[in-house]
């Protein structure tokens, strides 16, 4: 595919966007800026502001306060040069159920301005990317979840546009069809894409984004790499499992002392769990064991995980619902 728009702007500048249904505010504030050919996910549990956010950047909602550019453009005063360099999917497929796949894809063409023959040709060549081709002249009525998703994200690539918006591309979705719109994801991108994702599973946005944003309740609460949030809450931790358990309680002391911190312990499995703020002292740890005639079965060294991120800087997980309903009303 080629991708294409001036390298010189990032791919998405918004600053202070805000959007108001009646006194609620589904978006407060949020400023972000997406670099070209990158994957930038914005996480968030349901009515968190991810899917109006994306509303307002993709030209579809006005916003209240703020402004917005893509690739330099204003979102309010360029809207047709923003919709020209943007595809959106959303998190249901906005085709036609009793139609073909083939067909969808031809009128999607032919909306944007293709012929006869391109729409055709431009179709079939989708599908096969999509791994749709058997299955091109079914309904769409008879398409699993992760087909119809499939199919959505190609009729956003009609166009090849330089930047998608994908809200939630990955709900629902059975793991194996979720990992191949991963790697969907990772292979746009590598051909030149810019991909703004929206989603609600941490390990999502852990495994595809290079940069990651975190809403909540129309807010953004913290932006970064993974690495950078992760490092933002704590240490890593060191995780010991022990092949003799009557052992823990001896274990415990030891590792305590040699680390000067207290060491959690969980007696049926035999391990322990101790904050780590250097992992080389690792290696001295083992020593310290193996003198005291202290075997350990496993070890491991674990930074924390998105979800400790996530709770810690919102005080609740990423899978609880805010009160934020109306971004369901309007996404």
């Amino acid at each position: 595919m080629n991708f294409s728009a001036s390298a010189t702007v990032p791919a998405v500048e918004a600053d202070g966007l805000i959007k108001v249904f009646g006194k609620q505010r589904a978006v407060d504030g949020v400023s972000l800026t997406v670099p070209q050919g990158a994957v930038y996910g914005v996480l968030g549990p349901n009515g968190a502001g991810k899917t109006t956010t994306i509303k307002m950047l993709a030209t579809l909602l006005n916003p209240d306060g703020g402004s917005a550019r893509i690739f330099g453009h204003d979102v309010v005063h360029e809207p047709n040069a923003v919709r020209s360099l943007v595809g959106v999917t959303g998190q249901y497929a906005s085709v036609d159920e009793d139609m073909s796949a083939t067909e969808n894809l031809i009128i999607f063409s032919r909306l944007l301005g293709l012929s006869r023959a391109d729409s055709r040709r431009r179709a079939a060549d989708l599908l096969e990317e999509f791994d749709l081709t058997e299955a091109a002249s079914k309904p769409l009525k008879n398409f699993s979840g992760g087909m119809r998703r499939r199919l959505d994200l190609a009729a956003s690539l009609i166009a090849t546009p330089p930047l998608l918006f994908l809200d939630e591309p990955t709900t629902g979705l059975d793991p194996r069809t979720r990992a191949q719109m991963w790697e969907t994801i990772r292979r746009l991108v590598r051909e030149g894409a810019t991909v703004l994702l929206t989603t609600q599973y941490l390990d999502e946005a852990d495994q595809l984004a290079d940069r990651i944003a975190v809403i909540d309740r129309g807010k953004l609460v913290a932006d970064g790499t993974s690495d950078e949030l992760k490092a933002s809450v704590g240490n890593s931790s060191l995780h010991l499992t022990l092949q003799d358990r009557t052992q823990i309680d001896d274990a415990r002391r030891i590792v305590s002392e040699a680390l000067r911190v207290d060491a959690a312990v969980t007696p049926e499995a035999a391990r322990l769990t101790v904050p780590l703020a250097d992992p080389s002292a690792t290696p001295e740890i083992l020593i310290r064991l193996r003198d005291n005639g202290i075997a350990v079965d496993e070890i491991a060294v674990q930074k924390p995980s998105l979800d400790e991120v996530f709770l810690t800087i919102t005080g609740h997980s990423a899978e609880d619902a805010t009160d934020n309903d109306s971004e369901r009303s309007v996404a």
